[in-house]
């Protein structure tokens, strides 16, 4: 596994909610789709009464937070996540209700019994799992026969690709996870079932504040080389490519929908 994908470095990335939070706050703030990804993510589940719903890697929580319409039609909804204290800030984000639950899983080893789930979610977070095949055949255990896995990604051609190609004369290359991206996403999952739709969300950034992306780029670990450089030369080279007072950043974002059968 390279340095990027090491399991130390995604718990460091995710011990706690800062960094999540930094890069959660520029797409609030600047993306073009005011729809916002984690609202279209939602509007694509289907959950109907009495469903039983696992999320993997919950993170903050936030994207329930203003569904408590879908939270209502579960019989159970089980926020998970691998690391502690993400759990903390979910539970913190969403509060006690009656029919959530919180716990530290991981998705390699799902602690719940066979064919229990009706939903599985588990967005932006495949592409960290050291064994991805382990986690999908575990996600396709606890699922019910008629039951539906949601995982949103990222693409190859992205936000990080996007800033990585400016910085390349001062020798920050792109090393982006492309464990699960939307390129190899649907062959990858189609080994485990037997249908998968693709979506695209379609939008982008127009920064107006080079320092707030900034503050996001310096909270990935995708750009080797990057934290040689002096912000303030970064900060210039963003500044070059502004126009009209922008940024202009290519963004790239979608899910797939599986069905076991």
């Amino acid at each position: 596994m390279s340095a990027i994908n090491d399991k130390d470095i995604v718990q460091k990335q995710y011990e706690n909610a800062a960094n999540l939070n930094t890069r959660i706050s520029i797409h609030d703030k600047y993306s073009v789709n005011k729809q916002g990804f984690g609202n279209w993510i939602v509007s694509n589940y289907q959950i109907t009464d009495g469903m039983r719903v696992l999320e993997l890697g919950c993170g903050t929580g936030t994207m329930w937070r203003n569904h408590v319409n879908l939270i209502t039609k579960c019989s159970e909804l089980v926020l998970t996540d691998f690391s502690e204290g993400m759990i903390k800030a979910a539970q913190d984000n969403i509060g006690d209700i009656s029919n959530i639950s919180y716990q530290v899983v991981d998705i390699q080893e799902i602690p719940f019994e066979a064919n229990c789930f009706d939903v599985v979610i588990a967005n932006m977070m495949l592409y960290h799992v050291p064994d991805l095949g382990k986690g999908l055949s575990e996600v396709k255990r606890v699922l019910k026969e008629n039951g539906k896995f949601y995982c949103a990604t990222y693409g190859e051609h992205g936000i990080t690709p996007f800033i990585s190609e400016l910085l390349k004369p001062y020798g920050v290359e792109d090393y982006v996870n492309k464990n699960f991206t939307l390129q190899n996403g649907k062959e990858i999952l189609e080994q485990y079932f037997a249908s998968v739709e693709k979506l695209e969300y379609i939008d982008a950034l127009e920064v107006t504040n080079i320092d707030d992306i900034l503050d996001y780029i310096y909270s990935l670990s995708g750009m080797t080389g990057l934290h040689v450089i002096k912000r303030d030369v970064v900060k210039e080279v963003l500044k070059e490519n502004m126009a009209d007072g922008i940024l202009r950043v290519p963004k790239e974002y979608g899910m797939f929908i599986s069905t076991l059968f």
